[in-house]
């Protein structure tokens, strides 16, 4: 059986751009998806209270579990380590779509996904740390956070992108998901479409 698993944190998020890569991804691999598992839940809750921990005791050897990347399986190194050594024992395959990793019940797939999720947990603690700090010190400065009033770029961060986009919205992709795939606010988007008639 192949499972895709879909989270999203709030009820302002949409589950459109994950179900939009795993089908990609499915497509690519010639897989089928026979069950989607979609909920609005933080990752901070636990596995055990979500549909994903109800899924866990189903699962069987050769099943396959799709995510878009493993920080959808939960927000702890624990949690995620925790969850993937059962997943391992049991023989399920996981595949995480942006990472590209390929994680089964083996020694290099349990070393990977030890690593990964401790670099990811460190580098969003460093990350969020480096920022605080930055801003603190502009502040200090004097420094005026943001663009002056009334400045626009000449290149945007979808300057480029016109292919990608309107391929996108040929699929039907809404807006908000093209935003979330382009790492970009979704009016940004919805401006760049209008001012290049896309």
């Amino acid at each position: 059986m192949h499972y895709a698993y879909i989270r999203v944190s709030t009820d302002k998020q949409t589950t459109e751009t994950q179900r939009f890569e795993i089908l990609k991804f499915a497509d690519a691999h010639k897989f089928s998806i026979d069950q989607w598992i979609e909920e609005t839940v933080s990752g901070t809750k636990k596995v055990q209270e979500r549909k994903l921990g109800l899924l866990l005791p189903t699962l069987q050897a050769q099943d396959v579990l799709i995510v878009t990347e493993i920080s959808r399986l939960g927000r702890s190194l624990m949690e995620v380590m925790s969850f993937l050594h059962v997943l391992m024992e049991r023989e399920v395959t996981v595949y995480t779509i942006k990472e590209g990793y390929t994680l089964g019940n083996n020694l290099n797939s349990k070393v990977l996904a030890f690593a990964f999720s401790l670099s990811a947990e460190i580098e969003r603690a460093m990350i969020s740390q480096r920022t605080k700090e930055a801003l603190a010190r502009k502040r200090r400065e004097g420094k005026r956070l943001g663009r002056p009033k009334g400045a626009l770029s000449k290149t945007t961060k979808l300057t480029g992108k016109d292919a990608v986009i309107k391929d996108l919205l040929a699929k039907r992709v809404g807006v908000s998901a093209i935003a979330r795939i382009l790492g970009v606010h979704r009016l940004t988007v919805a401006h760049y479409i209008r001012s290049r008639g896309l």
